[in-house]
């Protein structure tokens, strides 16, 4: 499938690392770029790359053309346009044969119609994305930010440019370069151009003069770059520098067409102070009555100041003086860029100065005004998507209802009139004057207002019917009507307007705010994409989908409307944007044909996500305004999105790290609960075998003893891993069942005698205590666990106490030793698995696995456990709650008993 249908290209974000990226920067055309590039590749080919030209641009050179034998050269791909033949640069097929080094000469190109991107430089961005080494070339009036700068200088002005951005990001920079002397030579020897262009090229862009100029734009363009690097290599590695800076740079946007330049040239002011910037566009009550095409100029403005690495700010205000000196006072600002003025000094005298006012006031600041240049065509690249017009009330309609507002307000005049009196009409006249500024806006309401004025000159003052004043005294009043009403006009519009700014603020504002409380309580990934795919579409009208990477797949996880597919087209588009990190399909730059038009959602950690936006209507999709309002939903979205992946994170490594621990204490245990028993069984049954003729009876049947011993013990590890299992797995069965506590405290006991034989029991259960509801077995194998756990803790010959009596709130169980009891660090996890108590010596005892067993066996039955240090003497006490749904009622016969 070709590029120009949506294929999408294979290599592209595989898991490859990133290509490093060569430029060779020349000054002018002709400085030996490509000879050079050649030169470093042939190097590269001895060493042993794999290195292919993808587009070389020899121009007929025969010292160029000849260092290109013996490298290999990917075929162009012919695209045909409106009958006409051109070649490009094979990306697919560089990316299907992934050499480690492809050339790609002029950086700046732009493609033929029908390629996958517009511009050389895309390309050279999915080569770089698939782990493709790239050499290129590129001439410094190409850059971006210097692009009018090279303009002023040679009086031309050079249409392909390539962002800085890509500059930035290069590994290396190799600036290529000659004197002016050696260069007008090569021109006159027809080294760079045909004789006929080379005598026009000499007397108009490679003057002296021209190419020193050139010359200084690349070294300090180049010194930015290695500056940059310098300071990396100085906080990597942290080196006490100078490198923290004061400064910071602050661009006032507008309207004006020349913006653009005042925009370039805050970039290269900040890149020489080594300075953060801003762009900043105040918002009043007059940019309501801008033109679709202003605005656009506004957003398309700050879209630029973005891709220079700008932050761009709206702000709504109401004075742009105060507004720009509070911001720029907020935020530190020590440079302020403004534009001239083109206005005439009428105009400036009427309505004032935003320049002289900022100049006159700007204590502190400095102050830089830019004449600027228009640029003729669109005056700045889109980075993103194209935008629509939002349709306006017709000018007839406005002027009609100014008329009728006017002649509804002199037909409740001459009503009014034999009322109120001439003196009070002008009232009403005044009240249709205020509702056309509220509803249709100054232009309009100043119409309205000199036709009221009139309307009440014509019928109410003498003579009547005529637009004469008879008396002097009726000049004054219509002279101060028609200006209170131009007066009024003016603010009720300008009031309105503000009104509209702020509701229509306070409205996104209130949404967002809602949004990012809704999402913030959100844990749920399904939920929080729904929650998100519903909001956009019901704040934009669109339809819209959400794609998000699954087992390294991109997949629909969210629409809405409900949506499940994506044909081939859309699906290349909305893969390219997310490991591009770029705009694609409907109304982009690249793949601008498809059905949607697919953003990338990112955080400071890279691309989340894809969000896919359509509707049925045709032409763009969004308004300047809903693609801000866009870009702050799908930031809050994004960082959702990654705040819950990182959570799932966290828990699996949680997880993960738990598993590991108890892998380990189980290998623990098996290696010492396992190998010491065996050891003594394998002893014990070697020696009755080997030696059985010298023990007698005695030695015999300790043997045997010990036998038993060691095999009851690997019994009880084996039955506490199943218990833990079945508590774990929740396949424990209770049989309830009334039980008197002392025959399960007796038999107890006698599974434990063997254990307890060097210890002294005390045994204390109440003669009126009553039954128990619960499982015989798994409490028995409770009080069997606590007795050998107390077994081991208790030196010998000293008492392990059992008590089971009534209390206020139900049963309760004890048993007690004389140990060392519970340490600090113990309590708190001592009903954990595989966690061992250690005993006075420092020996570790136990598997580990008993007292866990005992909690999770109790809180089956419906009861409670805790351990806690006895407060009469040393030593450890367990004590096991039965509530009173667990105990039986005693019978009044019983009672009495």
């Amino acid at each position: 499938m070709s590029a120009a249908s949506g294929a999408f290209a294979p290599g592209v974000g595989a898991s490859a690392p990133r290509g490093r990226l060569k430029i060779f920067l020349g000054a002018a055309p002709g400085v030996g770029k490509t000879y050079e590039m050649l030169l470093s590749a042939r190097a590269r080919q001895k060493d042993g790359v794999d290195v292919v030209v993808g587009v070389v641009e020899t121009h007929g050179r025969a010292e160029t053309e000849a260092l290109l034998g013996g490298l290999e050269a990917v075929p162009r791909r012919r695209i045909d346009y409106r009958g006409h033949g051109m070649t490009e640069m094979d990306l697919d097929a560089i990316l299907a044969r992934r050499p480690a080094l492809v050339l790609v000469d002029e950086l700046a190109h732009t493609n033929a119609p029908g390629s996958r991107h517009p511009k050389r430089h895309q390309d050279v961005e999915d080569l770089l994305a698939a782990g493709i080494d790239v050499f290129t070339t590129v001439n410094i009036q190409h850059v971006e930010s210097l692009n009018d700068v090279v303009a002023r200088i040679t009086r031309i002005r050079v249409r392909e440019t390539v962002p800085d951005a890509v500059l930035d990001r290069a590994d290396d920079i190799e600036i290529v370069d000659i004197a002016p002397d050696d260069l007008m030579q090569r021109l006159r020897e027809g080294k760079v151009y045909v004789p006929h262009q080379a005598a026009r090229a000499l007397d108009h862009y490679f003057s002296a003069g021209n190419l020193t100029a050139l010359r200084e734009l690349a070294l300090r363009r180049t010194a930015q770059r290695v500056d940059e690097q310098l300071l990396r290599h100085m906080q990597d590695h942290a080196i006490q520098g100078p490198w923290a800076a004061g400064e910071r740079v602050l661009v006032c946007v507008s309207e004006d067409p020349k913006c653009a330049g005042l925009i370039r040239y805050a970039k290269r002011l900040a890149d020489q102070l080594h300075a953060p910037w801003t762009a900043l566009y105040v918002e009043t009550a007059r940019s309501h009555g801008l033109s679709e095409e202003e605005r656009d100029r506004i957003a398309d403005a700050l879209r630029l100041a973005e891709r220079l690495g700008a932050d761009a700010v709206t702000e709504p205000g109401s004075r742009i003086v105060d507004d720009l000196l509070t911001f720029a006072c907020a935020n530190n600002v020590t440079q302020i860029v403004i534009g001239k003025s083109d206005r005439s000094r009428w105009f400036e005298m009427l309505h004032g100065s935003v320049v002289h006012d900022l100049v006159r006031r700007a204590a502190g600041f400095s102050v830089h005004v830019v004449a600027g240049e228009a640029i003729d065509g669109p005056p700045i690249p889109r980075k993103t998507v194209t935008t629509r017009t939002r349709p306006n009330p017709h000018w007839l309609q406005a002027v009609t209802s100014a008329i009728v507002a006017v002649a509804l307000a002199l037909g409740v005049g001459k009503l009014l009139e034999p009322t109120i009196g001439i003196e009070t009409v002008d009232l009403v006249f005044l009240t249709a004057v205020i509702a056309i500024a509220v509803f249709y806006g100054l232009w309009v309401s100043l119409f309205a207002s000199v036709l009221a004025a009139l309307a009440y000159n014509f019928f109410f003052l003498d003579p009547l019917y005529t637009f004469a004043i008879a008396h002097p005294t009726n000049v004054a009043p219509f002279l101060f009507f028609l200006v209170v009403a131009l007066v009024v006009s003016h603010l009720a519009a300008r009031v309105h307007a503000e009104v509209l700014t702020a509701r229509n603020r306070a409205r996104t504002t209130e949404a967002l705010y809602a949004f990012s409380r809704k999402i913030a309580g959100v844990a749920n990934q399904d939920d929080l994409l729904w929650a998100t795919v519903y909001q956009m579409a019901s704040m934009l009208k669109l339809d819209v989908v959400l794609l998000l990477p699954r087992d390294g797949v991109l997949e629909i996880q969210a629409g809405y409307p409900p949506e499940d597919m994506l044909d081939e087209a859309d699906l290349g588009a909305a893969k390219w944007a997310f490991e591009t990190n770029k705009t694609a399909g409907r109304g982009a730059d690249t793949l601008p044909g498809g059905k949607r038009l697919f953003l990338p959602m990112r955080t400071a950690n890279g691309v989340v996500g894809v969000v896919g936006l359509t509707r049925a209507k045709a032409g763009p999709l969004l308004e300047p305004d809903q693609r801000r309002l866009l870009d702050a939903l799908m930031d809050q979205s994004a960082v959702a999105i990654e705040r819950i992946g990182l959570a799932r994170q966290m828990d699996a490594a949680r997880l993960a790290a738990e598993s590991e621990r108890l892998r380990s204490a189980l290998l623990a245990s098996l290696s010492h609960d396992l190998k010491t028993p065996l050891a003594s069984i394998l002893g014990a049954v070697t020696s009755l075998r080997q030696f059985d003729s010298l023990y007698d009876a005695d030695a015999r049947d300790e043997l045997a003893a010990t036998i038993q011993d060691e095999t009851e013990r690997m019994s009880r590890f084996v039955a506490n891993l199943l218990d833990m299992t079945r508590i774990e797995s929740g396949g424990i069965v209770i049989e309830r069942a009334p039980l008197d506590l002392g025959e399960i405290v007796a038999t107890a006991l006698e599974r434990t005698k063997r254990v307890l034989g060097r210890h002294r029991l005390l045994v204390d259960v109440a003669a009126d205590l009553p039954l128990v509801t619960a499982d015989a077995v798994l409490l028995e194998q409770v009080l069997v666990n606590l007795l050998d756990n107390a077994a081991k803790h208790t030196p010998q010959g000293t008492p392990v106490t059992v008590e089971a009596a009534r209390d206020r709130s139900g049963v309760r169980l004890r048993v007690l030793d004389e140990g060392p009891g519970i340490a600090a660090d113990d309590a708190r996890r001592i009903f954990e698995k595989f966690q061992r108590a250690r005993d006075r010596d420092r020996r570790t005892a136990g598997t580990g696995l008993g007292l866990a067993i005992c909690k999770g066996f109790i809180e089956a039955i419906g009861g409670s456990i805790e351990a806690a240090n006895r407060t009469d003497r040393p030593g450890a006490v367990f004590t096991i709650h039965f509530p009173p749904e667990l105990v039986v009622p005693l019978v009044p016969s019983e009672a009495a008993e």
